[in-house]
């Protein structure tokens, strides 16, 4: 079975232990988590942790109920598709020389990212949107020397039925 990539998002409660105990799931399992992001909600007693992974579609439904067996879960989701609205965070460090600045720049506007940091040499750009744009970001930027990058990861949120 081909596995695809997917994007799976819980309510647990905002306990210590739990995101290790759902990232120990995953890897007494041998399931890989590719990107893993958790912070408390609206609510102080819930945190949601999303995680992506690539699955078959078997394996996506044995996680989800294993998921779902864990004390501190409350709601399981598999957020993949056009319902969702999801979104990456990076920060990236790229070489400024002065001949380059003006196309840095210009990347990022076209990019809706901002400049956070100046340097002599450097720029730090932050930028967020989906995993697709932040790729494309990256390898604009990668012919100037990208000196360090961080990415938060997937976040996702089901659209509201208004």
């Amino acid at each position: 079975m081909k596995e695809e990539f997917r994007t799976l998002t819980m309510l647990v409660q905002n306990e210590p232990g739990v995101t290790a105990r759902v990232s120990g799931l995953f890897a007494s399992r041998n399931y890989n988590i590719e990107t893993i992001c958790g912070a408390p909600t609206a609510n102080p007693e819930m945190s949601r942790i999303t995680i992506t992974t690539r699955t078959n579609p078997d394996q996506i439904e044995q996680i989800m109920k294993q998921l779902r067996r864990l004390v501190n879960v409350i709601k399981v989701r598999d957020m993949t598709g056009e319902e969702a609205v999801q979104r990456e965070m990076a920060m990236i460090c790229v070489r400024a020389k002065a001949k380059d600045r003006p196309e840095i720049r210009s990347i990022v506007q076209t990019f809706r990212g901002r400049i956070v940091d100046t340097g002599n040499t450097h720029y730090i750009i932050e930028a967020s949107g989906s995993q697709k744009k932040i790729n494309a970001l990256i390898r604009l930027l990668e012919p100037m020397g990208i000196k360090k990058l961080a990415r938060s990861g997937i976040l996702a949120l089901y659209r509201e039925t208004d």
